[in-house]
């Protein structure tokens, strides 16, 4: 069991995991900049755009669920997406509450730029594939290990 004088170095923000995720969120977002700048995306745009990629014509609400954003920040990046022709909206004849998008042409081409973005970013992080997939993965552990707790 740790003493209170223990306890207390711990609290410095160089030694909080959360204060690390939080540079390293940051400086993954700076390093994608200059990358995406050519493509004409944001990294939230890239990430809706890795996910088309993944699944085309897919509902919004399951793009959301997939990346992780609710549509009050999904919708004007799919309109901005859709403005640069990269995507197509279109309302479900079933169900006209329902919009699904699409990759246009242009969109499904982007893809073969993107390969160059990820090798680009592999490759400054000076990590090799298998230490990239090692930390992923215990990212992703953490992440649904955090997602089970209770809402306050």
């Amino acid at each position: 069991m740790m003493d209170d004088l223990d306890l207390e170095k711990e609290l410095t923000l160089d030694r909080q995991l959360c204060f690390a995720l939080y540079g390293a969120a940051h400086a993954f977002t700076r390093a994608y900049k200059p990358l995406l700048a050519p493509l004409g995306l944001t990294y939230p745009q890239y990430v809706a755009m890795m996910a088309l990629w993944e699944q085309d014509n897919i509902p919004v609400k399951v793009l959301g669920e997939k990346v992780g954003l609710d549509s009050g920040t999904l919708s004007p990046l799919l309109k901005r997406l859709e403005q640069i022709g990269y995507v197509t909206r279109s309302r479900d004849a079933a169900d006209e509450r329902q919009v699904f998008i699409a990759l246009t042409e242009a969109g499904r081409s982007l893809k073969a730029e993107a390969l160059k973005v990820f090798a680009a970013i592999g490759e400054s992080t000076g990590c090799d594939l298998a230490e990239l997939q090692v930390l992923r993965d215990s990212l992703k552990r953490l992440k649904q290990q955090l997602e089970f707790l209770p809402e306050p």
